[in-house]
């Protein structure tokens, strides 16, 4: 079971740290635990409890009705608010409740309505995607363990592959290469990446996880793609983002190479003439949009 202080539930929750306070005393909202050294704490109970509390509040309940309410009908009425709620923010906040949960059936409703509502592309940019900052502030703060991770990851990358499947190349588009270096296991940026690229009637010759340099070079040599697209968050395969940026340079001359990811934006490095840097994976959208006004022109 995770531990939280206060500023954590207010970072988590969006509610300042002197409300709960107040809350907490005037009604007995939380009951906080306190370690050997009395300095207090909270638990994944009172967490989830204050995420719902929140998203109530920030949809007009009175935090005087709310605190007078049973938890089954706290937790009833964000389901239902949900369940009919088109703002973003509020479905970012119940798919972050489903995972402290990890409530896998409500976590899958969420998404499929959304994606029905507004569509993939939309759900993944306004949605997902927010989503996922917000379990990078839940990982500082150690409230997300492995297990929460690998959970949703699973789930979302489930939704991406049904959705590129989805999708059929006219075989007339361009070619492009993705993959992820040796020891960067993280694929759902990339798996969206190849969402885009074939909604546009391009062919994607997805390489994956954690890929080899000599097998994207045999690859590359046998198939000769127009684009090569690959995402750093970690050191790849044993050299430093630079050394691998210039290797993709110098190796794949004939393509235009896109690097992104936390290895590579906002560093100091140096761009080959044929490598662009993307601040977002999605900014492949541009690339893509680039292309059709071209073939509109012509």
């Amino acid at each position: 079971m995770s531990t939280y202080s206060i500023k954590d539930l207010e970072q988590l929750s969006g509610i300042k740290a002197h409300t709960l306070r107040i809350w907490e005393q005037r009604y007995d909202l939380l009951k906080p635990k306190r370690t050997e050294s009395n300095i207090r704490y909270y638990d994944d109970d009172d967490l989830k409890l204050i995420l719902n509390i929140s998203l109530l509040y920030d949809n007009g309940f009175k935090i005087s009705k709310i605190a007078s309410m049973p938890s089954e009908s706290i937790r009833a009425e964000v389901m239902n608010l949900t369940d009919r709620s088109l703002t973003h923010d509020d479905q970012v906040h119940a798919l972050t409740i489903c995972m402290i949960e990890m409530d896998e059936d409500r976590f899958d409703k969420i998404l499929t309505t959304n994606i029905i509502k507004i569509g993939f592309e939309q759900t993944m940019l306004n949605i997902i995607y927010p989503f996922l900052s917000k379990i990078g502030l839940l990982w500082q703060t150690g409230a997300v363990n492995p297990a929460q991770e690998h959970f949703i990851s699973n789930l979302v990358r489930q939704k991406l592959i049904v959705a590129i499947d989805g999708q059929i190349s006219s075989g007339t588009g361009k070619k492009f290469l993705l993959f992820l270096p040796e020891g960067e296991l993280h694929e759902i940026s990339l798996l969206f990446a190849t969402y885009l690229i074939k909604s546009k009637g391009h062919k994607v010759i997805y390489l994956g996880q954690s890929t080899p340099f000599k097998d994207v070079e045999v690859v590359y040599n046998l198939l000769e793609p127009d684009f090569i697209l690959t995402v750093m968050t970690t050191l790849p395969g044993g050299k430093t983002a630079q050394e691998y940026i210039d290797l993709l340079s110098e190796k794949f001359i004939k393509s235009e190479i896109y690097v992104s990811g936390y290895q590579v934006v906002g560093q100091d490095l140096t761009m080959g003439p044929n490598v662009r840097q993307f601040t977002y994976i999605r900014d492949i959208k541009d690339v893509l949009e680039e292309m059709e006004q071209v073939l509109i022109e012509k």
